[in-house]
C-alpha cells in the first residue's frame, strides 16, 4: 500500500502563520481558508500506524493497535471482521439483593412475579394502557430486589411471551449481558409507581404511557449568584484563528469490503449482515473501500477526511490550527451483543491516536453516547456500592489518553476522571473549554429513568454551573460543548435536565458562553438559545448559538464531512464557518483515487445577504434569529439549509412544504425539549424520507 498522496485541484495559498493584512486569519487567493478540494490517494497511508496484522488482499488495514494507557496490544480477533463476537464478555453489575435467598427461592420468586405479570397484562380493568404498565412494573421491582441476577431473563421471556419484539430484538434489548443487567438497577432503585415509571413506560413505547412533560424548576436555587446587571461586553481584537470541529467519527474496524452495503437491518458493509430479500450468498451492493451510506467510517475514509484537513483549511505544522473541539462518538454502530469494552477502548486510542498524527493544535474531545458499554450508559455516582464505578474504567481510559496526547492538563484529567469525561480547562488562546457527559440526560441511558424529578442526578450540570461561574469572576469567555444536543425536535434528550440546561445557558450568555456545541445528529444543524425560556423569540431575545457538527460517518444516507470555524481571539465569537465534505454516492465508482473532500459552503456566503447581515458582524444569536427571520420569508433558505443539512447528500428528501419550512426554522428556535416538542413533527432529520403531515 502506497503513503497517501494529494491531487490538489486549486494551489494551497495560505498566511496563517503571519500576520495577514485582514488582521491574523489567512485566506487562499479564492478567499477560502486553503484549497477548495483534496483528493485522496487510492492507496492506505501505511505511515498513520506503526505495525499491522496482516489481512486478505484487498480489505481494510487492521492495526496492530498499542494502547500506552492499558499497556496492551489489541488482538486481531477483536476487530477482524470475520470473527465478530456475539456477546460481550465484560462484567454484569446487578443491584446487592436486600435480602439472601437460597436460588430455589429466588426461582420461585421470578415464577410468582411472571405469574402475577401475566395477570396484570391480561387484565381488562384498568383505566389506561399507562396505569396497566406502571402496575407491571410494581409487580416487577420485587424480582430486581430479590432476585436480581434473574431478572434480565425474566425480561427476555416477558418480552417473548408477549410478543413485545421479536425474540431476537428481546434477547438484544434484555439479556444480561447486552442491557438487562441494566435494566434490572432501574426496576430495582426507579420509583416505578411514581413519575420514573411514567419516564420508564413512556420509554418502551409511547402508547403504555403518554410523554410526562417538564417539571417545574426553581432555576434560583442553583446559581450561586444572580446575573450581572451590567455584565461585560466582549469586543474583538481584529485577530482570526481556525478552529476546527470534527464529530460522530464511528471508525469501524470490522468494515469489511466487498460485504453487503445494503443490508436489510442495523450496520452494514458487514460480513454477518445480508440482505434478507436476496438469494442466500448473493451480494447486491458489494462495500467499496471507501463506506457506503448505511455504513460506519472504514479506515480507509476517515483517514482520507483527516489528511484533507490541512489543505483544506490551510494549516500545516508549522501554521497550526488554533484548536479541534470534537463533540463525541468514537464506536461504530455494533449491535450491543458484538460490542464490549475492548472495541470502546479500541475506538478510543484507535481515533485520537489519528488525531494526535494529522491534527496540529490541541483537541478537545467529549464522550458520545457510543463511547462506553454499554452503548449509551453512564451510572451516576449516587447509586450504591460498585455501581457508582461501573463505567469509571471508561473516565479513567480517555482522561489518561488526553493527558498523554499533551489536550488537556493534569487538572483537567482529574476532573474527567472524576465528572465522567467531563473537564474544564483554559487554553492557551484564553477561551475556556468546558464540556460534560450529555449520557446524563440522553434518553438511552436507561439509569436515568431513577430520580427523573432530578435534573441533575449525576451533579454534572453542578460541576458545569461552578466552573460557568468561577468564568465571570475571572472574567473568561467560555466554549460550552457536549455530544447529545439540547434540544432541535426534543426526541433526544430528557425533559428536566434539558429544561435546567436552558436555563444555565440564559444565566451565563452572551457574556461568559460565546457558542455553544453538539454533535450525535450526524447532521449539519443549529440551535438557538433566548432568554426567558424562550417564551419570546427576536433578535432582541437571542442569546446564544447551538452549533451541531457534521460527522464523518456516511450512516444513515448523508455524505462524511467537518467545519472549520473562523474565531475571533478577542471576543471568540465565530465570524465564519466554512464546511466540507466527501459526496458517498461516487465511492463505488472509484478506482483511481480515493474520495474527494470539497467545500461545500461558507456560512455567511450562504445565509449573510438574506439576513442583511454586516459583514463586520459574527455569527451569533442574533445572526441567526436574523436567518430564521429570512426563512420565514423565502422557503428557498429553508431547502438550501435543508441540502447543508445532510451535507449535500443525494438521499435526502426536499424540503419544499410550506409545513416543512414551518418546522425547520421551529426547529432551529428550540434548544429545548419543552421548546422542540412543540415544533411540527417529522421533518427533523434528513436521513429518512419525512414523515410530517404537509398543509
Amino acid at each position: 500500500m502506497a503513503i497517501a498522496m494529494a491531487q490538489l485541484t486549486l494551489a494551497h495559498q495560505s498566511s496563517y502563520g503571519g500576520p495577514p493584512s485582514n488582521g491574523g486569519y489567512g485566506h487562499s487567493s479564492t478567499g477560502l481558508p486553503g484549497a477548495s478540494s483534496y483528493v485522496a490517494s487510492k492507496g492506505f497511508p501505511t505511515s498513520a500506524f506503526s505495525s499491522y496484522y496482516p489481512v486478505p488482499s484487498g480489505q481494510e488495514p487492521q492495526p496492530a493497535l498499542y494502547d500506552p494507557v492499558l499497556n496492551i496490544t489489541y488482538p486481531l480477533n477483536l476487530t477482524n471482521p470475520d470473527t465478530i463476537p456475539d456477546h460481550d464478555p465484560d462484567p454484569e453489575y446487578f443491584p446487592v439483593p436486600i435480602v439472601s435467598l437460597a436460588a430455589l427461592d429466588q426461582q420461585s420468586i421470578i415464577a410468582s412475579v411472571v405469574a402475577e405479570v401475566g395477570s396484570v397484562i391480561s387484565s381488562t380493568s384498568f383505566g389506561s394502557n399507562c396505569s396497566q404498565c406502571l402496575a407491571a412494573l410494581s409487580v416487577a421491582k420485587s424480582a430486581a430486589q430479590l432476585a436480581p441476577e434473574l431478572v434480565p431473563q425474566m425480561f427476555v421471556d416477558l418480552c417473548v411471551k408477549y410478543k413485545f419484539h421479536s425474540n431476537a430484538t428481546c434477547e438484544e434489548d434484555f439479556a444480561a449481558d447486552t442491557f438487562g443487567a441494566i435494566w434490572t438497577q432501574v426496576l430495582a432503585f426507579a420509583d416505578v409507581a411514581g413519575t420514573d415509571g411514567r419516564w420508564i413506560c413512556n420509554s418502551l413505547s409511547s402508547t403504555f404511557c403518554p410523554f410526562p412533560g417538564v417539571a417545574p424548576l426553581n432555576v434560583t436555587s442553583y446559581f450561586p449568584s444572580p446575573k450581572p446587571t451590567n455584565p461585560k461586553v466582549w469586543k474583538p481584537s481584529g485577530k482570526r484563528v481556525k478552529v476546527l470541529h470534527m464529530s460522530d467519527f464511528h471508525i469501524d474496524p470490522r468494515y469489511k469490503v466487498g460485504a453487503e452495503g445494503n443490508c436489510s437491518s442495523s450496520l452494514c458493509c458487514r460480513g454477518n449482515n445480508p440482505n434478507t430479500a436476496l438469494p442466500v450468498g448473493q451480494i447486491g451492493m458489494p462495500a467499496p473501500p471507501f463506506g457506503a451510506y448505511k455504513c460506519d467510517t472504514p479506515y480507509d475514509l476517515g483517514l482520507a477526511a483527516l489528511q484533507s484537513v490541512a489543505t483544506l483549511t490551510g494549516t500545516s505544522k508549522h501554521d497550526p490550527l488554533a484548536w479541534t473541539i470534537y463533540t463525541g462518538d468514537l464506536v461504530a454502530h455494533d449491535p450491543q451483543s458484538q460490542l464490549s469494552r475492548a472495541v470502546t477502548e479500541y475506538a478510543e486510542e484507535s481515533v485520537y491516536s489519528m488525531f494526535e498524527k494529522y491534527l496540529t493544535g490541541p483537541v478537545f474531545p467529549v464522550l458520545g453516547n457510543h463511547d462506553s458499554n454499554p452503548e449509551a450508559i453512564d451510572a451516576p455516582h449516587s447509586l450504591p456500592g460498585n455501581l457508582s464505578q461501573q463505567m469509571s474504567w471508561n473516565y479513567n481510559h480517555v482522561a489518561s489518553l488526553w493527558r498523554l496526547n499533551g489536550w488537556i492538563d493534569d487538572a483537567a484529567e482529574a476532573e474527567a476522571k472524576t465528572h465522567y469525561g467531563g473537564y474544564s480547562i483554559k487554553n492557551h488562546y484564553g477561551v475556556r473549554m468546558i464540556t460534560f457527559n450529555s449520557d446524563f440526560w440522553y434518553k438511552s441511558n436507561f439509569l436515568n429513568y431513577i430520580n427523573t424529578t432530578n435534573p441533575d442526578v449525576s451533579t454534572s450540570f453542578a460541576f458545569v454551573i461552578s466552573e460557568l461561574d468561577a468564568a465571570e469572576k475571572a472574567g473568561e469567555r467560555v466554549w460550552l460543548f457536549a455530544h447529545v444536543l439540547s434540544g432541535w425536535d426534543g426526541s433526544n434528550p430528557l425533559a428536566n435536565p434539558s429544561n435546567l440546561f436552558y436555563a444555565i445557558v440564559e444565566r451565563y450568555s452572551p457574556h461568559v458562553i460565546a457558542n455553544v456545541f453538539w454533535g450525535h445528529t450526524h447532521e449539519d444543524q443549529l440551535m438557538i438559545y433566548y432568554t426567558n425560556n424562550g417564551t419570546v423569540q427576536s433578535r432582541d431575545t437571542a442569546l446564544t448559538a447551538g452549533w451541531i457538527g457534521p460527522s464523518v460517518t456516511p450512516l444513515t444516507n448523508l455524505n462524511s464531512g467537518f467545519r472549520l470555524y473562523e474565531v475571533d481571539t478577542g471576543n471568540f465569537e465565530i465570524y465564519d464557518a466554512y464546511t466540507y465534505y466527501a459526496d458517498v454516492n461516487s465511492f463505488s465508482t472509484l478506482n483511481a483515487t480515493g474520495p474527494t473532500y470539497k467545500f461545500e459552503y461558507s456560512t455567511r456566503d450562504a445565509y449573510g445577504p438574506a439576513a442583511n447581515w454586516s459583514s463586520s458582524a459574527p455569527l451569533n444569536a442574533t445572526f441567526w434569529h436574523a436567518v430564521t427571520e429570512a426563512m420565514e420569508e423565502d422557503h428557498s433558505l429553508v431547502a438550501k439549509f435543508n441540502t447543508f443539512q445532510g451535507k449535500s447528500s443525494v438521499k435526502s428528501p426536499n424540503c419544499t412544504s410550506e409545513a416543512c419550512a414551518e418546522a425547520k426554522v421551529c426547529y432551529i428556535r428550540s434548544g429545548s425539549v419543552a421548546l422542540g416538542r412543540k415544533c411540527p413533527q417529522g421533518f427533523a432529520s434528513v436521513q429518512s424520507a419525512y414523515t410530517g403531515k404537509n398543509f
